[in-house]
């Protein structure tokens, strides 16, 4: 990323680094001990009985689910309805990995960002790569098991989620390459530093599928890793960026944090029509408009000490309560 001369809070850098050298290293070091791509391979890959007649998603994480309209539904499409939402589910955290997390950490592994050539940060960027790419195929295995128990004859086209759609729509908007590349840093810091209460939905879910639970488990056990390596990232990257580069993350922040916790109603419209549900459209507008149903999750509490650690918390506008 080519930056303009830094501010003058870079000169604090050449006597003190600003990252915990010895968290990124404690995390580095219990990488072989912690991941599950090391310790649990087996438990993903043979997960044990699917349960016919067990949920494939919360009914609770449906924002629609006590819709006269959607109960009013068969019996048969309410459950089309559930196993699509949960393999949709999916596909939006395998986007996020793909299009969005796994290039920043490669762009992280790259120099493009300044302050991140130390061993220390280079191994803990490497290692979440490492856990970001096996993420997406535990998760393209569990799809799969459900789609040999379930045996749709038909999916809908799950598309790229909401969280994905806001960034590429800005990215568009800013075709600086150093706006970009900071655009694709914060939506993964964001998410990084987020994401345990997104998995956590599945994690502590009752009455659903125990891989689903599981998967969600697994994931969450990684990232509850990555969330620090982020956090420590942002809090060495951003006092070198440039005045204008600082300015431009404080206006994005509220854009990433919103699209990190949006309920995706695009998807979740173009679920009930292929379901077949009468009056799709009805039931999606009724549900946006009840209060508190724009968010999916809401806890973006890690992301507000992260900004107040910055310095940024009380310009970035965006109501935490």
């Amino acid at each position: 990323m080519t930056a303009p001369d830094p501010g003058p809070a870079t000169d604090l850098l050449d006597e003190e680094p600003v990252v915990g050298r010895s968290t990124l290293r404690r995390l580095a070091a219990a990488w072989p001990r912690r991941a599950t791509i090391r310790t649990d391979l087996a438990a993903v890959t043979d997960p044990g009985a699917y349960d016919p007649d067990l949920l494939d998603y919360p009914l609770h994480l449906l924002p629609f689910a006590e819709h006269p309209l959607f109960l009013a539904a068969s019996e048969e499409q309410r459950r089309q309805v559930n196993t699509m939402s949960w393999l949709g589910y999916n596909e939006r955290v395998i986007a996020a990995e793909e299009f969005v997390a796994n290039p920043t950490f490669d762009k992280l592994a790259h120099g493009v960002f300044p302050g991140v050539d130390r061993w220390e940060v280079k191994e803990a960027v490497q290692q979440s790569h490492v856990d970001e790419v096996w993420h997406s195929y535990m998760h393209m295995l569990a799809m799969q098991r459900t789609r040999q128990a379930r045996r749709p004859e038909a999916e809908p086209d799950y598309g790229q989620p909401v969280t994905n759609r806001t960034l590429y729509a800005l990215a568009d908007q800013h075709p600086e390459r150093w706006q970009r590349d900071l655009l694709y840093l914060l939506w993964t810091a964001v998410g990084e530093i987020s994401i345990n209460g997104f998995l956590d939905l599945l994690a502590r879910a009752d009455g659903i599928q125990p891989m689903h639970t599981l998967i969600a488990r697994l994931h969450a056990r990684d990232e509850a890793a990555h969330g620090p390596v982020l956090y420590e990232l942002m809090r060495e990257i951003h006092p070198q960026l440039n005045a204008e580069q600082r300015e431009f993350l404080i206006a994005m922040f509220p854009a990433a944090i919103t699209a990190f916790g949006a309920e995706d109603y695009r998807l979740s419209l173009r679920i009930l029509e292929f379901a077949g549900i009468p009056k799709a459209v009805d039931i999606i507008e009724d549900t946006r408009r009840l209060p508190g149903n724009e968010l999916m999750m809401n806890d973006f509490s890690t992301v507000r000490r992260l900004l107040e650690e910055l310095g940024i918390k009380d310009r970035v506008e965006y109501d935490f309560q």
